[in-house]
């Protein structure tokens, strides 16, 4: 799930901080992709209208990995 999305839902950082009841500095140190567990509680409490897509969180093999 994109932070960029989550902010617009929201309406800003403030707000996405109240709404998943964290802290402000907390939702500023997510990147790009927020954290899991943040992802499947924004999914829940939008009912969805934001989806948490769980292969965004997979993750990639080790190259030369033996199965």
């Amino acid at each position: 799930m994109f932070k960029s999305d989550v902010l617009k839902h929201f309406g800003g950082t403030s707000k996405t901080a109240s709404a998943l009841d964290i802290s402000h500095s907390a939702v500023c140190q997510w990147g790009n992709i927020i954290p899991e567990k943040q992802a499947m509680k924004v999914e829940r409490i939008t009912k969805g209208k934001i989806k948490y897509v769980p292969s965004m969180y997979e993750k990639a093999s080790t190259a030369g990995a033996q199965p």
